[in-house]
């Protein structure tokens, strides 16, 4: 079958960055690390494993960053992977087959995949982060059975969904209720991502919530809180046109994407005093009660410190590579700089359960988050799928994914 996978390897890395520095199209040529390549159908790696057929997998922000090698060698992660990778790691697909010992799942049944390889997937017994249910934190990413890899899609024995088939243990694989489209299933793992953040840190009643960054898991974001707390002011920033409308269709106000004039927006929504020191942007003493930050650039973060309100949350769920920025308004207003990494086991009206539950009960009780796929591609047309998040302006995309059916 084909898979597109990522070798990690020296020459290919400078091959591909010198011909992307003359095309985009350059990320995808011959000797690039990133290609469809022919592999073998995927084994199950041990009998409480099942293999599932892809109908529907998004591109992640991640992946689309890996193809174009937007990240540095120093990046903390990389002790947690191996190589090669079958990307891909936001699928809902169908059970081909099981193990002898899968008990969770059957052939025939649509699942949606949560992708951590934790202690269950690699036959040990639970750290004490996958005991309290935070198996995104699990301590024994690099143990086990399976080589390194924080999630399918970047540990060299478990093959993502950027193939027609994929493995998953059983406790990767989440029942997809009827009445569920594979179009709403495959929004579970960015929905699950922003619902960690709101849920670990919601917002302070009567306090507006600003979402930075109207991709994805900012739009995401949008909808969330109209659901869960439709009292709550939501202003935004967004980077392109089409990302600004959809944020206005899901109830936001949009505010000017530039920093001076969002930091004077808000100032003037907050009836704040616009401080100015003797150089670089101004910022304020009062302005958003939480900061959902989906980009987690640095001048993101900056901003995002500038505009918050004392003693407010700023949290970080985008990815960006770091740089150096100004944070003294992180201690002088005594803000909570918030990590927010991805989902697991989430507390919800009362309960305790997966994410991803939550996120098909909320779509069954009416939330459609799918008109955010914008975007299908056959997964033979890669480069025109990575080249459409890359160039999001001129593509419309917000989330695009790769058909199977």
């Amino acid at each position: 079958m084909k898979a597109l996978r990522f070798r990690y390897s020296l020459p290919r890395l400078a091959a591909t960055r010198v011909a992307g520095a003359v095309t985009p199209r350059g990320y995808f040529g011959p000797w690039a690390a990133l290609r469809l390549e022919d592999v073998p159908e995927p084994e199950l790696p041990g009998d409480d494993w099942a293999l599932v057929r892809t109908r529907l997998a998004g591109i992640c922000g991640s992946d689309a960053k890996q193809a174009f090698l937007r990240g540095d060698r120093d990046n903390p992660l990389t002790a947690l992977i191996s190589f090669p990778q079958v990307l891909g790691h936001e699928a809902v697909g169908t059970v081909e087959r099981v193990g002898p010992r899968v008990r969770a799942v059957e052939p025939g049944q649509r699942i949606a995949l949560n992708p951590w390889l934790s202690c269950g997937p690699r036959g040990l017994s639970p750290c004490p982060a996958c005991t309290a249910g935070d198996h995104q934190l699990c301590a024994n990413f690099t143990r086990g059975r399976l080589p390194p890899g924080i999630h399918t899609g970047n540990c060299s024995a478990v093959g993502g969904a950027f193939a027609p088939m994929f493995v998953a243990h059983e406790s990767q694989c989440i029942p997809v209720p009827e009445g569920v489209s594979d179009e709403q299933a495959v929004l579970a793992d960015p929905f699950s991502v922003q619902l960690h953040a709101v849920l670990r840190h919601p917002p302070p009643p009567g306090r507006p919530a600003l979402v930075y960054g109207c991709g994805t898991l900012g739009l995401l974001t949008i909808a969330m809180l109209r659901a869960l707390h439709p009292g709550t002011p939501v202003w935004a920033v967004a980077r392109h046109a089409h990302q600004a409308s959809a944020a206005r269709n899901w109830g936001a106000d949009v505010l000017p994407a530039a920093g001076e004039a969002l930091v004077r927006e808000i100032a003037g929504r907050a009836s704040a005093s616009v401080l100015r020191a003797w150089k670089g942007l101004p910022w304020l003493m009062d302005g958003a009660g939480v900061v959902y930050d989906t980009v987690g650039s640095p001048r993101s973060i900056e901003i995002a410190l500038r505009v918050a309100a004392v003693r407010a949350h700023v949290v970080i769920t985008g990815v960006e590579a770091p740089r150096r920025f100004e944070w003294t308004p992180h201690y002088f207003k005594e803000l909570v700089l918030a990590g927010s990494n991805a989902f697991a086991v989430e507390a919800f009206e009362g309960r305790r359960r997966h994410a991803m539950e939550i996120y098909f009960d909320l779509a069954g009780r009416g939330l459609d988050v799918s008109p955010l796929l914008t975007h299908r591609f056959a997964l033979a047309g890669w480069r025109e799928a990575l080249l459409a998040m890359r160039d999001k302006r001129g593509s419309g995309a917000i989330k695009v994914a790769f058909g199977f059916q």
